[in-house]
């Protein structure tokens, strides 16, 4: 499996002026930069390309015959697209007044007439970022629920997960010890790509995945490569796009959210530090919403329960370091528990079979 990052930067960006000499310039500009555009000589035009096309970038005029800038893109928003559209309006100085109704209309940003060449590919640069971002988060979190849905009792596991993943970070980023490391990216990261801690149960067959009671030695040796085919099925997507740290980060997490602070844990038995961090803030998250949810073959336990449970597996299973941060928290852990609960938050998703199997050989230490 290759995960792709939606190309943002070859996805025509659609012009739209009812001046020609505006509209060739503005062309002639993106064109020397590298970037296609198609055209449209009003709002009419404009509307029917983006239904029917792919477009992710507008660039419009404001004041325009028939349909002006700003209904246009009210019209944009107003319709459902297979992904969003970032707006930006092109207006003249004495128009700077009226940016209110642009606004309203759901404009992402405005340029104003005549632009600077710099300044316009400055702004569609930080366009393409945006949009770039929306589309890596509907993809993980997409990825997240095919997992999920080949196990329908996980619920709402995925939003809780990364609610106390993200708030488990954040603790660690206020203390010396890991303020170098855990900064305001590194919390949104973990938060976005902890959902994807099983993505590798989409290769476990169904009878070991879906079993209703507890599991044979055999079969949870089964269960176990989880974790590397998750890695496996990561690993592909970095090697296809090695800057996109997010993906490595998420690599780190779905092999390692099982290893164990005395090194106990599998599939390598990686102990202490040797666990990447973004492993062992999963790993606290992970056990907690699993000993506080029901299963078919298990109530659920008090969060009192759980946490005598972690308190215990301090230094053994867990971080100590994290279970101390996980306590500091532990009203809003609560919180999140009943605010995030199966019945009030996740969808039934449909069940995926058969099952998907991918290779899962030995592969190096996470970092």
């Amino acid at each position: 499996m290759i995960i792709h990052d939606r190309d943002t930067s070859q996805s025509p960006i659609l012009l739209v002026d009812d001046d020609p000499a505006c509209l060739g310039m503005l062309s002639d500009v993106l064109s020397a930069l590298g970037i296609p555009v198609e055209t449209a000589r009003d709002g009419n035009e404009a509307l029917e390309m983006i239904y029917q096309g792919d477009f992710r970038i507008v660039l419009s005029d404001w004041q325009m015959p028939g349909m002006s800038g700003v209904e246009l893109c009210r019209r944009v928003r107003q319709r459902p697209l297979s992904g969003y559209v970032y707006f930006i309006l092109l207006t003249s100085l004495d128009r700077q007044h009226n940016l209110v109704s642009g606004l309203r209309a759901g404009a992402d940003d405005f340029i104003t007439k005549p632009f600077d060449p710099e300044e316009l590919h400055i702004r569609l640069r930080a366009a393409n970022r945006i949009v770039s971002l929306e589309s890596r988060n509907v993809i993980i979190f997409a990825l997240a629920k095919l997992a999920e849905s080949r196990d329908p009792e996980t619920g709402a596991h995925l939003e809780r997960m990364r609610e106390y993943s993200r708030l488990l970070a954040e603790d660690l980023s206020q203390q010396p010890k890991y303020a170098d490391v855990v900064d305001a990216d590194y919390v949104r990261t973990i938060y976005l790509t902890s959902p994807l801690h099983d993505i590798g149960k989409v290769g476990i067959p169904d009878h070991v995945l879906l079993k209703p009671g507890k599991l044979t030695a055999e079969e949870f040796e089964i269960m176990k490569q989880h974790t590397l085919v998750g890695f496996h099925t990561l690993d592909a997507a970095v090697r296809e796009q090695p800057e996109a740290a997010y993906l490595r980060f998420a690599r780190d997490i779905a092999c390692s959210h099982h290893e164990k602070y005395d090194g106990s844990g599998y599939p390598y038995g990686l102990k202490g530090e040797e666990i990447p961090l973004c492993g062992r803030i999963v790993a606290v998250a992970d056990v907690y919403d699993a000993l506080t949810t029901a299963r078919v073959y298990k109530e659920a336990f008090s969060h009192q329960k759980a946490c005598q449970i972690i308190r215990e597996g301090s230094g053994a299973h867990f971080d100590p370091d994290i279970v101390d941060a996980f306590f500091r928290h532990e009203e809003e852990i609560v919180d999140i528990n009943q605010r995030l609960n199966d019945a009030s938050v996740c969808p039934e998703l449909p069940q995926m079979s058969p099952s998907v199997t991918f290779p899962t050989g030995p592969v190096p230490t996470a970092n």
